[in-house]
């Protein structure tokens, strides 16, 4: 580091250095080996590198990031918005911002070369399917001058009649569905009645194909599995890199992030709402459904990320005694969470249990159930921060630690997050020192040395002989 150098830190693959004052930031991330994407060569032609400013003070980095410390809207950059629009707000193309000062430099999914790779394993299990929504199809009648009831009180009399369904009110959003469902001919309709209480949704003709939603929200992947309420069936898997990540690589970070801002905790909601609803978008796509299918969403999370989910400051939750701001279960309309589903779709989040002991490990429990063996069991939760169950049918005992600097890569200086190609397993012969690795998903190419030992291994194996090639 020279005297006047400024330092730079991209997230999400936490890459960082020291480069002068006027260093391009593309310039920046291509010596850091940051996964920046750009197919015009720099001259701001494409809009691939695009990356944005995270405003704020990282203490754990010792940096004090602003969009001041870039440089201007460049000429460069207004020509790339005449030809192709607006840029997303915030957003900048890296080949023509120069750095200026410390900075927190965001790289959007869009922007990167290989996308991190988010692998989350899926285990069905046989359970008694005993969903919390339920449709049930019914034919109202016509209304006549003989009997001047509305439409609603029909929908009532109906359900009664053909399905013994009674004492339900009907959601103040649905009575618009209602009055669209019976403008056919066909005075058929299908409703969706939440715990035999509530009716939650209503569609013209048979509908039959209720969604669920499962998702682990993580510290650092979020998680999730589109469901069939009607048979309990898996119909499409998906996971992201939690976004917060740009704001802190640990939940200590975050949680100071949210101290030192008071906006801290609005954003860091903001974050992980968009990617939850990108989930969602991404799995009813996969399924060929759509959003507003999904009527019920169970979700996990860890204390903090349950509480910034929920919209609850975090801040308790960084200091002992650790206080959580509810210990219980939460049941509420996903609209009211700022969720993309069904306007009456409903979230239930499990309990938390400690300060540090969160709505995942309950769920834990309630999948692995070693509370119901004779034997002790011991279930380990390993990601970001790790949970420890201990139980058998006469006691059971849990804790946390964190261990996402040992599993997660947080302040790793020398290595990088699981994208196309990164190492994941390394083999070395004892006798010949000779390495073996394995890379995720594919390897970009042979390097200089691989490239004659490959024709050397064809030899000694056989398939080879000298003087062919």
């Amino acid at each position: 580091m020279a005297e006047g150098d400024v330092k730079v830190l991209f997230m999400p693959s936490g890459r960082r250095g020291f480069f002068p004052r006027g260093t391009p930031l593309l310039d920046a991330a291509r010596t850091l080996g940051v996964d920046i994407d750009s197919v015009c060569g720099g001259r701001g032609l494409c809009g691939r590198c695009q990356i944005s400013c995270v405003t704020g003070s990282f203490a754990k980095h010792q940096i004090e990031s602003d969009v001041d410390h870039l440089s201007p809207f460049s000429a460069t950059e207004e020509k790339f918005e005449e030809r192709k629009g607006p840029l997303k707000e915030g957003r900048r193309l890296s080949c023509h911002t120069t750095l200026l000062d410390d900075a927190v430099i965001d790289v959007p999914a869009e922007s990167q070369v290989h996308r991190q790779i988010v692998r989350k394993e899926m285990e069905s299990r046989d359970i008694r399917l005993d969903t919390a929504t339920r449709l049930y199809y019914v034919q109202i009648e016509e209304p006549s001058l003989e009997d001047p009831r509305g439409e609603m009180q029909f929908l009532f009399e109906a359900l009664e009649r053909e399905w013994g369904v009674t004492g339900l009110t009907l959601a103040n959003s649905q009575l618009h569905a209602l009055q669209a469902a019976l403008t056919r001919e066909d005075r058929g309709v299908t409703v969706a009645v939440y715990q035999e209480q509530l009716i939650t949704g209503i569609w013209p003709g048979l509908f039959d194909q209720p969604r669920g939603i499962a998702i682990d929200v993580g510290s650092t992947t979020v998680a999730a599995h589109l469901c069939d309420l009607n048979s309990g069936e898996v119909l499409a898997s998906a996971g992201v890199m939690n976004p917060q990540i740009r704001y802190g690589e640990d939940l200590m970070s975050r949680v100071s992030y949210v101290m030192m801002h008071p906006e801290g905790a609005e954003l860091l909601t903001s974050a992980i709402r968009e990617a939850i609803n990108g989930l969602f978008e991404e799995l009813t796509r996969e399924a060929s459904n759509q959003v507003e299918d999904i009527l019920e969403i169970a979700l996990v999370a860890n204390p903090i990320m349950h509480h910034i989910v929920l919209g609850i400051n975090p801040v308790n939750l960084g200091t002992a005694p650790f206080a959580l701001t509810t210990s219980d279960a939460i049941d509420t309309r996903a609209a009211e969470m700022g969720l993309n589903a069904h306007p009456e779709a409903r979230l239930y989040c499990l309990p938390c249990i400690a300060g540090h002991v969160g709505a995942d490990a309950a769920g834990v429990i309630l999948a692995e159930a070693p509370d119901r063996n004779e034997d002790m069991t011991l279930v380990v939760d390993v990601g970001t921060n790790a949970e420890i169950v201990l139980a058998n049918n006469e006691r059971l005992l849990v804790c946390s630690s964190p261990t996402g600097p040992a599993f997660e890569g947080a302040q790793i200086s020398s290595g990088q997050r699981a994208t196309i190609g990164a190492i994941e397993r390394v083999q070395i012969d004892r006798e010949t020192l000779e390495p073996r690795f394995k890379c995720v998903a594919a390897t970009y190419g042979l390097t200089s040395p691989a490239s004659p030992r490959r024709w050397q291994a064809l030899v000694w194996a056989g398939h080879l002989r000298l003087g062919d090639y």
